[in-house]
């Protein structure tokens, strides 16, 4: 099992997950004596005079000039997300998809490859799929879990592996130490979106991995009122994905990274609670007479509980679940919920419930939906930091 992150510490003493948390990436003297970050602002730097031009232009000076380039309240943001990940660098987003899409376009040209997991994000799939054909790169899908077969789709031009773990909704878990040693069989990168896991619960660049990218509005946030992204790894990685955000402009705002910088203070402590309250909530479930199957990675009844307890400290705050019945069934069961809340997103303190057949792959089948393992009674419940007793109680109401 991965090393607790509340104890875990270097040869050096190295302070623990929850002390970085608060303090990483931050000058103990602050501006004005202030204890919080201040939010710098602003969308233009000015120079004192043509020799602070100069040290800035021709010495490589650090300082900033205009807000795309970079900004100060980012620069902290940046620094406390690459020292909870283990990462050498990192680099902050508007969002989580702007940090995957902009990610890729820097590790590509045209005539390029890459292999990229069926379990990924719907709207992944989609810039893999369609956009990048635009470019003439090419993208192989294969199922997630056959190691076999994503090795094969290798080629001699393919970039990179990219997958998530844990994935959606299913929470499969990718293993780790199986897809470096595929990687460095045949010189490709390897990208994973850890955002359902976060750098509490598991850190890929300790498995090898190369980069890792984050939605920082979920579990690293918190609080279900920003959209950011965050993408992190080696320096020479990060410098290439950095130049190409400056031209994309994918930029987050300095209040949104203030606002991350409050939720990352937070972050290990509801973590921890909602790994806690998701695995005693999955198990309820598991023994309720009215539910049909629960996916969860921290149950022995997941299909890659060995991978996910041996890579893992928790299982997360999110939980899958199938109830017997029928679509109808589904929605009387959404129209009765009380507390949890009905939307698509997670790792706020809220718990929310969505149903990925109405919500998220509304636009299919119901045959493509059952193709892809989206029933007509599956649930995805993100569970936030209510007790969790309450949580159980406004299930078991709707299922009644």
């Amino acid at each position: 099992m991965a090393d607790s992150p509340g104890k875990r510490k270097t040869a050096k003493n190295r302070k623990s997950l929850a002390t970085r948390a608060v303090h990483a990436g931050e000058p103990r003297k602050r501006y004005a004596d202030s204890i919080t970050t201040p939010i710098i602002q602003t969308s233009t730097f000015t120079f004192a005079n043509t020799k602070a031009i100069e040290d800035y232009t021709k010495k490589g000076k650090m300082r900033y000039e205009y807000a795309r380039y970079g900004n100060p309240t980012a620069t902290i943001a940046e620094a406390r997300l690459a020292d909870l990940e283990g990462a050498q660098d990192c680099v902050v987003f508007s969002s989580g998809m702007s940090a995957i899409t902009t990610t890729i376009l820097s590790l590509v040209q045209s005539g390029d490859h890459i292999v990229i997991t069926d379990d990924s994000y719907k709207k992944t799939l989609e810039f893999c799929k369609s956009y990048l054909k635009q470019f003439a790169i090419e993208c192989t899908i294969i199922p997630f879990g056959d190691y076999h077969i994503l090795e094969k789709a290798i080629k001699k031009n393919t970039r990179f592996i990219f997958s998530e773990s844990p994935t959606n909704p299913y929470l499969n878990i990718f293993d780790l130490v199986k897809i470096k040693k595929i990687a460095d069989r045949h010189n490709v990168l390897t990208l994973i979106d850890s955002t359902f896991a976060t750098p509490y619960n598991q850190r890929p660049i300790e498995f090898g991995m190369d980069i890792v990218l984050q939605s920082c509005t979920k579990y690293l946030a918190g609080h279900n009122d920003i959209l950011a992204g965050a993408v992190l790894g080696r320096k020479e990685l990060i410098d290439k994905i950095r130049d190409l955000h400056k031209s994309m402009g994918g930029t987050i705002d300095p209040h949104c990274c203030y606002l991350l910088l409050r939720g990352l203070k937070t972050f290990p402590l509801r973590v921890k609670y909602q790994n806690e309250s998701a695995l005693k909530i999955a198990q309820w479930l598991e023994t309720h007479p009215k539910i049909k199957k629960v996916y969860y990675p921290f149950l022995k009844s997941h299909p890659h509980y060995d991978v996910a307890t041996n890579q893992m400290t928790g299982g997360g705050g999110v939980v899958s679940f199938d109830i017997k019945g029928s679509l109808n069934t589904a929605k009387k069961f959404l129209d009765a919920l009380k507390l949890c809340f009905i939307g698509p997103s997670l790792g706020g303190v809220e718990t929310l419930i969505t149903h990925p057949a109405l919500v998220s792959y509304y636009d299919y089948t119901r045959k493509q939906r059952y193709t892809l393992g989206i029933t007509d009674t599956l649930f995805r419940l993100a569970v936030g930091i209510e007790d969790t007793e309450d949580i159980i109680t406004d299930l078991e109401n709707a299922l009644k």
